[in-house]
């Protein structure tokens, strides 16, 4: 691939899905640097939502914002729905709300060393910590939002 010109390497990367498309940046620069192009990740995002969705979510003023990060927040839609969820990808938590990430709650591993436990049972708790602290905001919102309808 790398003698291939790069108007071919994006035909070929057009042919990809997104999880494929998403990986092939690690490969080299090359691939990073086709894979980065927008219009590539509107194309996808049109064949796989349609037209119309790709309309309503384009990214506004133009270019603000790339379409990866657009494709990948209705992909999480998708997934999980539009309320607040908790999510892992990898070792990671990440509090999402309406597809996008509110909040990286930390990491988990699965480490055997009881030194790495032990840091582990920390992290666990720092992300307990977190969500709770999370909801304790989350139902102070709600309440509030609750005394200005009534």
């Amino acid at each position: 691939m790398d003698v291939l010109p790069g108007e071919l390497c994006f035909k070929i990367f057009r042919l990809l899905d997104h999880q494929s498309l998403a990986a092939a940046p690690q490969v080299c620069t090359k691939w990073n640097a086709l894979t980065c192009d927008d219009e590539l990740w509107r194309k996808l995002f049109e064949d796989r939502w349609g037209a119309d969705a790709a309309a309503f979510y384009a990214p506004e003023p133009q270019g603000s914002r790339p379409w990866k990060d657009v494709f990948v927040v209705q992909d999480r839609c998708d997934r999980y729905g539009l309320g607040v969820r908790i999510i892992r990808e990898g070792n990671d938590y990440y509090l999402i709300y309406q597809g996008e990430i509110q909040s990286y709650l930390g990491t988990s591993s699965d480490a055997k060393d009881a030194q790495l436990q032990s840091a582990e049972a920390t992290e666990k708790r720092q992300i307990s910590d977190r969500i709770l602290f999370f909801l304790g905001d989350l139902e102070t919102a709600y309440a509030d939002a609750k005394r200005v309808k009534a």
